[in-house]
């Protein structure tokens, strides 16, 4: 396999609402509406008082795309299923093209449906503006005439506008996407999905922030469905602390700067105050800090040493090995986490490069250890 020619030969396959059977994998594409109903008038109470951003003309609970949306299910048979992989994947993502080929060949190594599950205001969960040239051109001009910002970048300034404005919609949205899981394996382990079994058991591959989303919804388990499920994170679950989000494809400097002081002072002082954190927001903030909550934090890993995976790169600078010890504590990573490098450039947004200066080889070679490694480890 080359993974560049494999990944060009999906995307020209992968249509958003269509179901597409890959003749030469025999893999299928299906798609399955999602409509949120758990948490939704908690959420949309909370988002109703956020800021909202001038390039956008609504506030977050008046997105119904992030509401209402479709989410792709990677099969090889079309039968009701006993088991699932869930991915997730990494922050401000707005096309599923990098994760096409990871599905597929988890597919086809487990025999296992692979979810792609969208982070909420992610993927499809947004308007198509913000993602629009002729709209987000002119709002980024005047955006940079007011702010020295050397990282901002058409490709980050809808998050980084949204996050800046409001840094309290980092956790909202990852509440709000933990909600959603939760109302999804709870009608997935009650037989109401059309497409698996009941009782069904969920993995997850988790790249990036969705590995800090999946460590938090694992340590949280709101309604005790993934008690028992095996967690395998690519470049991510580092503390929240010690991630470096200043970065053109994900958010810009000044944004990164505001994200980290929120969060390690305000929120957590937040927290401390109210005394009365609910599960979810509890292991998030476990997940902040090496000195908050570290002694939960280390015990949950620990109890959890059989059903947690991670690789880290070498020369990432988003998710560092050192983040991922200090999140996992040292013994836990002794045994769960393997640092690997690349010979090749590569970087944490873009591990498998197809640039043309790249050996096409090296990146394939790469690719199957990871994916050899987790679909391993998860089937």
């Amino acid at each position: 396999m080359n993974l560049n020619e494999r990944t060009l030969t999906l995307k020209q396959k992968f249509e958003l609402g269509k179901n597409t059977l890959i003749e030469d994998s025999r893999v299928e594409i299906s798609f399955f509406q999602f409509d949120q109903i758990f948490g939704r008038k908690e959420i949309q109470t909370t988002q109703e008082w956020l800021k909202v951003p001038d390039f956008c003309s609504s506030s977050d609970d008046g997105i119904p795309e992030n509401e209402h949306f479709l989410y792709p299910v990677f099969h090889q048979k079309n039968f009701r299923s006993k088991e699932c992989i869930l991915l997730l994947h990494g922050l401000n993502e707005r096309s599923w093209e990098k994760y096409l080929c990871w599905a597929e060949y988890l597919t086809l190594q487990t025999g296992k449906p692979v979810l792609l599950f969208p982070i909420a205001f992610h993927m499809n969960r947004c308007p198509s503006f913000w993602t629009d040239p002729r709209w987000v051109m002119p709002w980024l001009r005047k955006k940079k005439e007011k702010e020295d910002s050397p990282t901002l970048t058409f490709a980050n300034f809808a998050l980084s506008d949204r996050l800046l404005r409001q840094p309290f919609r980092f956790y909202v949205s990852g509440k709000e996407t933990i909600l959603n899981l939760c109302q999804l394996g709870r009608e997935i382990r009650t037989g109401k999905h059309p497409f698996f079994e009941k009782d069904t058991r969920f993995d997850i591959f988790a790249y990036s922030i969705g590995a800090l989303l999946s460590e938090v919804l694992l340590q949280a388990d709101v309604k005790n469905l993934f008690s028992e499920s095996r967690l395998f994170m690519f470049c991510g679950g580092a503390l929240f602390n010690e991630m470096n989000g200043d970065s053109r494809m994900i958010m810009d400097r000044n944004t990164f700067r505001a994200m980290k002081d929120y969060y390690q002072h305000g929120f957590i002082q937040r927290c401390d105050q109210s005394g009365e954190a609910d599960r979810l927001e509890r292991s998030f903030t476990n997940m902040i800090d090496l000195s908050v909550g570290k002694k939960e934090r280390e015990a949950f890993f620990l109890r959890s040493l059989d059903r947690i995976r991670a690789i880290s790169l070498k020369k990432d600078l988003v998710m560092t090995t050192p983040g991922i010890i200090n999140a996992l504590g040292p013994e836990c990573a002794k045994t769960c986490l393997k640092e690997m490098d690349f010979d090749y450039d590569y970087s944490h947004e873009i591990p498998f490069p197809s640039a043309a200066k790249t050996d096409e080889s090296l990146v394939t070679q790469a690719f199957e250890q990871i994916f050899i490694s987790a679909a391993s480890f998860l089937n």
